[in-house]
Order: structure tokens, then C-alpha cells, then sequence
């Protein structure tokens, strides 16, 4: 609820729009499994939204870049964005790997 955090949402296909001033980044693989056949249009329409360093420029200059791994390097994403600075992927991991330990261990008791 934005009345309450102050955030805010916004779905758009503009690169530039969608950058400006934002404080987070978030991309995902782009085809998954039994959706191979699609890899190839697929690398072709999403070439444009890859997350690179000049990507990275237009936010924030704080933007912290996420991904729910395994990424695709230079494919979703580059690898200087992957491994950079603002990238928290694998702090990320982590987290989700506790809350996915934690759920474990409530199934089983």
C-alpha cells in the first residue's frame, strides 16, 4: 500500500521512463523450461530492457539491481551489472534460502 510506505508502481515499456530515479532494478531469465523454442525471439524483443552499467546510469545513483538466479550473463543481464556494485543477487539468495529452509522445517513438524 503506497499510502502507507510512500512507494510506488509503475508498468511501462519506456527504458528512460522506467529509469528515472529508480531505486531498484529487478530482471528475471527471460525463457524457461519447455520454452526453448522461444529463445530466439525472445533474445530479440528483450535485447533492449538487458540490464547494463548505462541501464544502471539512467536510475538512482543507490539502484540496487536484483535476480532471482541462475541468471543468464549477458543475456538478461551483463556481467559488470551481475557483479557490480549494486548488484545484492546473492545476498538475495541467501535470503530466500532461509525463508525456503524456515518453510522446510514447518512442512515437516
Amino acid at each position: 500500500n503506497n499510502r502507507l510506505s510512500g512507494g510506488s508502481y509503475k508498468h511501462t515499456e519506456d527504458i528512460d521512463e522506467a529509469c528515472a530515479g529508480a531505486h531498484v532494478v529487478y530482471t528475471d531469465v527471460w525463457w524457461w523450461i519447455g520454452q526453448e523454442a522461444e529463445e530466439e525471439e525472445r533474445r530479440k524483443l528483450f535485447a533492449p530492457y538487458q540490464v547494463t552499467v548505462d541501464l544502471l546510469a539512467k536510475c538512482d545513483k543507490n539502484v540496487i539491481f536484483e535476480h532471482c538466479l541462475p541468471a543468464m550473463r549477458g543475456v538478461e543481464v551483463a556481467d559488470e551489472v551481475l557483479d557490480g556494485p549494486h548488484s545484492v543477487v546473492y545476498d538475495q539468495a541467501e535470503n530466500r534460502m532461509h525463508t525456503e529452509k524456515a518453510v522446510m522445517v514447518l512442512l515437516m513438524s
